[in-house]
């Protein structure tokens, strides 16, 4: 079977069957608007919502291909230290997804949506790890494909743009991202499906796909905060999202593909909320236990402190926290001795003892994982 080409001259979609699409928008929107108003409620969600963050960062790297998961990730950033190389490249992306959405965050303070983020943005993603040498920041100048492994462009899947037009469709594709549209989470569906037809990268285009999903909700005003985690609805349903995907070119499904995202928002957006949810209730809850378990006004500094590193040394608590280092190593025994810390490691020689925190682990990953 010849591969699926690159839909030339049909974006943006002019035929569009809204009829099909309006049972859906609503409660999209509802769901958004649902999870936007616990962001709200919050207090400073980069932090209590971090977890969710590496979380969304692992399952939209494992649709890529990646193996690593959310604890390894976690303990990797305590330890320095992984098993096999394999799975420290696997991590390293995983960490480069989420400075990429920092420094997303950070140009969009200061510049509009626009390319020049996207570029930006992507130089990060790939910095030091396997694509470092598939010229981040830049548009490829070569023909790329999609298919298995070791496939040529004759028996690939599909076939982006050529490099040769990418230049203008990129253009076309930022026009569209500052026009007025009948509905603009519909809009964001149909700039996710040309930003990975387009495949304006030799590497990490998926990735970068799905890390605009929340920085457009965000910069349209939908969300307060980019902090939108999608990816578990596409890896979970890999093959229908690369189906959906594949059928904008092939058979210029463009209204099958919106109602695929537009459900993948509602049921991402409900899911958000409950997890958020769990962890806003979590730590209130923890405020005053903690406080009352230490009998201390630095309580709240190292709550703080454990929610943003569920997974920590011993060392890096009682050096970082900002607590007189005494105390710190109270707080150590304290919460290990209250159930809120295990201890995943003993101490031993010059190496610090490990520890998790797992009630956050388990909200983050809404299931029992420690």
């Amino acid at each position: 079977m010849p591969p699926v080409n690159y839909h030339e001259g049909r974006f943006p979609p002019v035929d569009l069957k809204w009829p099909a699409l309006i049972p859906l928008i609503g409660p999209a929107a509802a769901a958004v608007a649902r999870y936007d108003g616990m962001l709200a409620a919050i207090p400073n969600p980069s932090v209590l919502l971090a977890p969710l963050s590496t979380q969304e960062a692992v399952l939209s790297s494992r649709i890529e291909g990646t193996q690593t998961t959310m604890g390894e990730v976690l303990e990797f950033e305590a330890e320095r230290e992984v098993s096999s190389s394999e799975r420290h490249d696997d991590i390293h992306e995983v960490l480069n997804y989420r400075a990429a959405m920092r420094e997303a965050e950070l140009q969009l303070a200061t510049l509009p949506f626009s390319l020049r983020v996207v570029r930006e943005a992507h130089r990060v993603l790939l910095g030091g790890v396997r694509g470092q040498h598939k010229a981040p920041g830049e548009y490829r100048r070569i023909p790329n494909w999609i298919g298995p492994p070791g496939c040529t462009i004759e028996t690939a899947h599909f076939v982006p743009i050529g490099a040769d037009k990418l230049d203008g469709a990129m253009g076309d594709w930022e026009r569209f991202a500052h026009t007025e549209t009948q509905d603009r989470v519909v809009q964001l569906a149909i700039l996710h499906a040309e930003f990975e037809a387009l495949h304006p990268f030799l590497d990490g285009n998926g990735r970068l796909g799905r890390m605009l999903v929340p920085l457009f909700l965000w910069q349209i005003g939908l969300i307060r905060q980019p902090m939108f985690y999608i990816s578990a609805y596409f890896e979970a349903r890999r093959d229908e999202y690369y189906e959906r995907l594949l059928a904008v070119s092939r058979d210029d499904d463009w209204t099958g593909w919106c109602c695929f995202f537009l459900e993948a928002v509602r049921v991402q957006a409900e899911d958000n909320l409950t997890r958020a949810s769990a962890i806003l209730d979590l730590y209130q809850k923890l405020k005053v236990r903690v406080a009352k378990m230490t009998r201390s006004q630095y309580a709240i500094q190292a709550l703080d402190w454990i929610f943003e590193r569920p997974v920590f040394r011993s060392s890096d608590f009682i050096t970082s926290v900002a607590i007189p280092a005494p105390t710190a190593r109270r707080f150590l025994r304290v919460l290990k001795d209250g159930g809120v810390l295990t201890l995943v490691r003993e101490a031993r020689g010059r190496r610090p003892a490990l520890f998790a925190f797992p009630a956050l682990l388990n909200c983050a990953e809404g299931r029992e994982v420690l």
